[in-house]
């Protein structure tokens, strides 16, 4: 199988695939299909969130290829994320329990925090239509607590690892001070246009494993996410050359990219053609020289700015802790 070649160790210990299958904008009806074909064709990580609404068709899914004995449940690496109108410590087991229930399990391998921003517990049914009387932002000492309340997940048996996602240095180091548990893995935005470099060193130093989600870079995001002078990265000549040379797509290659980095990766696709080409990267070999051209093309292009859902007035340098993270020594 060209995905177990690609694997990376948590600081639990246990060995994980760094290649999965995502499932953001899945929608019911065409996610079971695409997790089928996905596990049929050798993905063993599936990428789920509560807020994706999806994890029901998931668990079925899944349950039908295990009676068919195409794989076992260890054989899996499920991953599923707490949304912020759950940050109250209260609300997390419950919010995993109903995870756990929808995908019909008994435990997951990965829960992360979906985002350092809070919401109201209203605001988990309306998402994304959000008012601002949802939005109530970043605090360090409410993200203390809900991690708390995530450690206590893990003795409870309903997780093996927990992890954050969409965490910056600053956010991650703020949690540290008080966090029993290091986080297991940091999932965000990450792709050849925005490489996460010093991100990526700052988790290596801390045994976070950063995760990839859009890495692709999004190319089907919502028309209202795109502006005309935005980058496309799967038309970069440098990308274009390199997967030339390979007889590989340029999607192909910005996988193998990550991969070679020591990213787990994510790509999201309901096509069948998309996923069998996805898992194509993990049999590609790329040269220092190929890495070192393509570490090369970074734009710092963020695509994901999760403006929608910070309290008005929030800025993007002030949600991704820009200024501090680029002061922070690493």
């Amino acid at each position: 199988m060209a995905s177990d070649k690609w694997t990376l160790k948590l600081n639990t210990g246990k060995v994980v695939p760094a290649f999965g299958l995502g499932t953001l904008s899945s929608e019911k009806g065409v996610v079971g299909q695409a997790v089928d074909i996905a596990v049929r064709n050798g993905y063993r990580s599936i990428d789920c969130a509560w807020l994706y609404r999806n994890e029901d068709e998931i668990g079925a899914t899944l349950e039908t290829l295990f009676k068919e004995g195409v794989v076992k449940r260890e054989d899996l690496f499920i991953t599923s994320k707490l949304p912020g109108s759950h940050h109250n410590p209260e609300d997390v087991e419950e919010c995993c329990r109903d995870t756990l229930q929808k995908i019909k399990f008994e435990y997951l391998d990965l829960y992360l925090v979906h985002f350092p921003f809070t919401l109201s517990k209203e605001a988990g049914l309306a998402f994304p239509m959000l008012t601002e009387d949802h939005k109530l932002g970043y605090d360090s000492n409410r993200i203390a607590k809900t991690w708390e309340a995530m450690e206590s997940l893990v003795s409870k048996g309903l997780v093996k690892a927990i992890g954050i996602s969409n965490f910056t240095i600053t956010k991650t180091e703020k949690l540290l001070e008080t966090a029993k548990i290091v986080p297991a893995v940091n999932q965000v935005e990450c792709h050849p246009y925005f490489q996460q470099k010093r991100l990526k060193k700052y988790c290596d130093s801390k045994g976070i494993v950063l995760e990839a989600y859009s890495p692709l870079g999004a190319p089907g995001r919502p028309q209202m996410m795109m502006n005309p002078d935005d980058p496309v990265i799967l038309e970069d000549p440098t990308m274009k050359q390199i997967a030339e040379k390979h007889g590989a797509t340029v999607g192909q290659i910005c996988l193998s990219f990550l991969l070679h980095r020591g990213i787990m990766v994510i790509p999201k696709s309901t096509s069948e053609k998309r996923i069998k080409e996805n898992i194509g990267a993990c049999s590609i070999t790329l040269s220092p020289e190929e890495i070192q051209a393509l570490e090369g093309i970074d734009k710092n292009f963020r695509i994901f700015d999760a403006l929608f859902i910070q309290p008005q007035g929030a800025t993007k340098e002030q949600a991704w802790d820009i200024a501090a993270d680029e002061a922070y020594s690493i």
